[in-house]
């Protein structure tokens, strides 16, 4: 089922491709256009100019000054504008059928699809289909099944059956039935009964019976109160206590103010806080007496203090087969979470590079790099310096996005970022500690949004996550309500605030002409549907379903699901109220920004981890890629903790020495810092005279076993 619905996959790729030919088609089209409008109306000029002359002779006048291949010509770029079809990409995934083919009519056959939605006749279409690429049929009937095709295929598929090309109209129908049928597995329309992952939306919530018995426990967890109309009037009591608050703020010419020529919100920059001399000298007292040391033995000393290898085990079943172990597993972590091939590393550490490959595929898995990056988030949590910088309830998350080498099935083309290549992204979670608490591997093109709770959900750490701000990508308001439903406080930075929307309560005067609403919030609605909101956050908070998955598939719904308008609805409300309290409370923007720079610093510090291998990933299924996630996300926490450490020891020294320090400015450190570390290994350099002692080196024998390769590692 994993190779058949790679199928997605190569769709995407495919509908790319189409409409990259579609643009170039167009180019072509236009440079066309232009000459054969000038050859057809150079030739109609001659008609009309020449008159007098007899119509026998006006071809022969006309081939004097015009070519009969350039009026051909112009007659076919003329003909092929008229052509609406070869208006749209559709035209050019159609040329690709031949290709769909060979892996469709496999799948149709294989799989029983279910129909949740029986409102048109999409399930006879398909089974249509299937006969057609069994060869059951060889044609498509007259009354053929299209009510359920979205306008554009329609059209298409009229089109292609008025063209001339044979067989075009069934393959237009058909590529129309497969894009409909990947449209509604992703959404829950169509499902497989043993499918986790193509299963209808009810299935993804605790079913009714259980939600009876675990609804008391799952709502003092979330802190809801057993009425709805209680957490709706409080929102709403909310709202009203802030807008003459804010309106104040707009009329009052200091910090937001609303620009009435643009007719919208302007909310100045922060500017940046310029740090006390006694910061700036606190800091290069600090990396003056650091001490310099070995990415390697760095790793060692940090798992003498924390025993986090111990959590590296191998599969049930199997033994260490050699007695380095120990130094097998650091070797294969920095080579995972560095991108060093492990031919490398073995070349650079004289171990043996069979052990290496067994030590990386068994010990180094996401079952065993998540204990042990728990037990550095809270070693790390239990220091005094970390104190410093937050209590760990603030946590931040934002992706970072790497390159890949060769055909990796999830990567995406992100010029921006890859140039002509291709790359993923890693989504990170850093607690406001600097300790990074999960980190998990999305295509480069997907939004952040879906992922952003299934870390903070899935925590296993002594962390205690209780508010969670991302940059402008973070956000819906799906995701705003969820984190209220959840009893969490989501504190998103919001680039555009100026152009966000507010959302009126309906049945109450808002009489605040400075700011503008252009949404309403149905009270009624809400406490209507208030039980299956509570049973979404219940299902997600007793781990039923993940976020990130649940999140796709109302996103994926083509009709808007009542789920998907009830969590938007409740989600504008919460959303309105945070985007008042982010105008009128500077030190809350502060806040924010303060906590995303922490996980750019990290980012920094992962980038400069990540220098093996050409800085590419060469991982190509999605379990080996979120093991070199996770390795990176151990070798970032090693480093945060040695840090950590070794500056609490410099600043015990400073006092010892009566250096003059206040508590606030530990606050402005950072253990998110490199510049003492080694991470290249050293090099040694023999005399010339012992090297050239004895002539040139032996030759290897032919036959001697060959260092595999870095691509084969």
């Amino acid at each position: 089922m994993y190779q058949t619905f790679n199928q997605g996959q190569y769709w995407e790729g495919a509908t790319a491709k189409a409409r990259r030919d579609l643009d170039a088609y167009q180019q072509r089209m236009a440079a066309a256009k232009d000459q054969a409008l000038l050859t057809l109306g150079e030739a109609a000029r001659l008609v009309v100019d020449e008159a007098d002359v007899p119509g026998p002779d006006l071809r022969a006048t006309i081939y004097e000054t015009l070519s009969r291949e350039a009026l051909l010509t112009a007659l076919e770029v003329s003909q092929a504008l008229l052509q609406p079809s070869r208006h749209s990409h559709l035209a050019f995934l159609a040329g690709r059928y031949a290709s769909v083919k060979q892996f469709s009519g496999q799948l149709l056959a294989q799989l029983h699809f279910a129909h949740a939605y029986q409102g048109d006749d999409f399930a006879q279409a398909l089974a249509l289909v299937a006969d057609l690429q069994a060869g059951r049929r060889r044609k498509l009937p007259d009354d053929v099944p299209q009510a359920f095709m979205t306008p554009t295929w329609t059209r298409f598929v009229r089109a292609a059956e008025t063209a001339d090309a044979p067989g075009g109209h069934r393959q237009a129908y058909e590529l129309g039935v497969l894009t409909t049928l990947r449209e509604r597995l992703r959404s829950g329309d169509v499902y497989l009964p043993d499918s986790r992952q193509y299963a209808p939306l009810e299935s993804y919530l605790l079913p009714a019976g259980e939600w009876a018995t675990v609804r008391a426990d799952a709502c003092q967890q979330l802190s809801l109160p057993a009425q709805p109309v209680e957490r709706i009037a409080q929102r709403i009591a909310e709202l009203q206590e802030l807008l003459p608050q804010v309106e104040a703020l707009l009329g009052s010419g200091h910090g937001s103010y609303l620009d009435e020529e643009a007719g919208r919100l302007v909310v100045p920059r922060l500017q940046a806080e310029e740090l006390p001399a006694s910061v700036t000298a606190l800091q290069e007292e600090i990396t003056r007496r650091l001490p310099r040391v070995e990415l390697t033995d760095l790793l060692v000393e940090v798992d003498g203090w924390t025993q986090f290898a111990a959590q590296l085990h191998p599969l049930e079943g199997q033994a260490p087969r050699q007695a380095q172990h120990a130094t097998l597993r650091y070797a294969s972590l920095l080579a995972l979470g560095c991108t060093i091939p492990l031919t490398d590393m073995a070349q650079s550490t004289g171990l043996d590079y069979q052990a290496l490959w067994w030590t990386a595929r068994s010990c180094l898995r996401e079952e065993t790099l998540r204990p042990a990056t728990t037990q550095l988030v809270n070693y790390q949590h239990r220091q005094w310096l970390a104190t410093s910088w937050g209590n760990g309830t603030l946590s931040s998350s934002d992706g970072q996005r790497f390159p890949v080498s060769g055909a990796v099935r999830n990567a995406r083309a992100l010029p921006k970022y890859f140039g002509y290549g291709r790359g993923v992204t890693f989504y990170t979670h850093t607690a406001d500690q600097y300790a990074q608490y999960g980190s998990r591997v999305i295509a480069a093109t997907e939004r952040d949004a879906t992922y952003v709770l299934d870390e903070i959900l899935g925590n296993e750490t002594e962390l205690e996550i209780l508010e969670h701000t991302t940059d402008t990508a973070g956000y819906t308001d799906l995701v705003f309500a969820l984190f209220d439903l959840l009893g969490l406080e989501f504190t998103p930075r919001l680039r555009d605030i100026g152009d966000q929307k507010l959302s009126k309560v309906k049945g109450l005067d808002v009489a605040y002409p400075a700011l503008k609403f252009t949404g309403q919030v149905n009270p009624d609605y809400l406490a209507r549907h208030w039980e299956e909101l509570v049973r979404v956050a219940g299902s997600l908070k007793l781990g039923y379903v993940t976020a990130s998955l649940f999140i796709r598939k109302l996103q994926a719904y083509p009709r808007q699901h009542q789920l998907t308008y009830g969590l938007q609805e409740y989600g504008r409300l919460v959303k309105t109220i945070f985007i008042l309290r982010y105008l009128l409370h500077q030190p809350l923007r502060r806040k924010i920004n303060t906590q995303l720079n922490k996980g750019e610093q990290l980012h920094a510090l992962r980038s400069w981890l990540w220098f093996g291998g050409d800085g590419v990933l060469r991982r190509k299924q999605e379990e080996a890629q979120q093991e070199v996630v996770g390795c990176l996300n151990l070798l970032t926490n090693a480093v945060v903790v040695w840090n950590t450490v070794y500056m609490q020891e410099v600043i015990t020294q400073l006092r010892a020495e009566g250096y003059p320090m206040q508590d606030e400015d530990m606050a402005h450190l950072s253990p998110a810092r490199f510049e003492h570390i080694n991470r290249l290994g050293k090099y040694t350099f023999a005399e010339q005279e012992t090297l050239l002692r004895n002539g040139l080196r032996p030759l290897r024998h032919p036959r001697q076993a060959v260092t595999p390769t870095a691509a084969t590692a």
